[in-house]
């Protein structure tokens, strides 16, 4: 390891490559996730949606508490699941490409917090499943972790998202018809919580001043391009 990689420490991919690579098991994953939620959908269809009878989550029986686990992997019909599978896959590789165990992570905590939320504060006649809650975990992830990680990226990412997605919001809030907005809210705050626990906590040391060169060899523009160089680099750009 060269001076210059050892005076760099990050917890996310830095190069091209390390990028790629990542953003390929995130696909992987990702594909993984929805075959498994449309292979449970056709189990659940030949059995006239029984799944999702058995294994809702209702809010104060506490016999449905470990169904938060599996709550987001049901749906009640096939529209459901479909609204619910193209922004499943965009938010949840964007929360994956930086790294698939963090994201592992992530996901439990937002099916933890989403079915948390409906647990204790939905009705008590109203059985909730579905992905929309990692959905929108996912969504508040990827908006706010370049903050915190203090990644340009990851940031121009977020701010693109929020903006064409900012809609979403309108259904983590009361007033839509037989849409669980409480998941939706749930969800919404552990992908934020999710930003911050699972934020980058390792430290830059400052890499080693080069060593001068000959007066007679260094070019005018020399001190301008060494500041240039360390502003990219400070925004994670080399």
């Amino acid at each position: 390891m060269s001076a210059s990689e050892s005076g760099r420490i990050r917890a996310v991919p830095d190069s091209p490559e390390q990028m790629i690579a990542e953003a390929r098991k995130a696909f992987f994953v990702m594909f993984g996730l929805l075959a498994v939620v449309w292979l449970v959908q056709l189990a659940n269809f030949a059995d006239h949606y029984a799944l999702s009878r058995d294994y809702a989550v209702v809010s104060g029986d506490v016999g449905t508490l470990p169904d938060i686990l599996v709550a987001p992997l049901l749906h009640w019909s096939w529209a459901h699941i479909e609204s619910n599978s193209g922004p499943l896959f965009v938010f949840g590789f964007l929360a994956a490409y930086r790294g698939v165990l963090r994201f592992l992570g992530l996901t439990l905590l937002i099916a933890v917090s989403s079915g948390a939320v409906v647990w204790f504060f939905e009705r008590g006649d109203v059985a909730t499943v579905g992905a929309s809650g990692l959905i929108f975990g996912y969504f508040g992830y990827v908006v706010v972790r370049g903050l915190f990680d203090r990644h340009l990226i990851d940031t121009l990412i977020g701010v693109v998202m929020g903006a064409s997605f900012a809609y979403l919001l309108t259904v983590a809030v009361p007033g839509t018809p037989g849409v669980s907005w409480l998941g939706h809210l749930g969800g919404l705050l552990g992908g934020l919580l999710g930003a911050w626990l699972f934020r980058d906590r390792h430290t830059r040391a400052p890499a080693p001043a080069p060593a001068a060169a000959p007066a007679a060899h260094q070019a005018p523009g020399d001190p301008t391009r060494a500041a240039l160089y360390k502003e990219l680099d400070d925004l994670g750009l080399l």
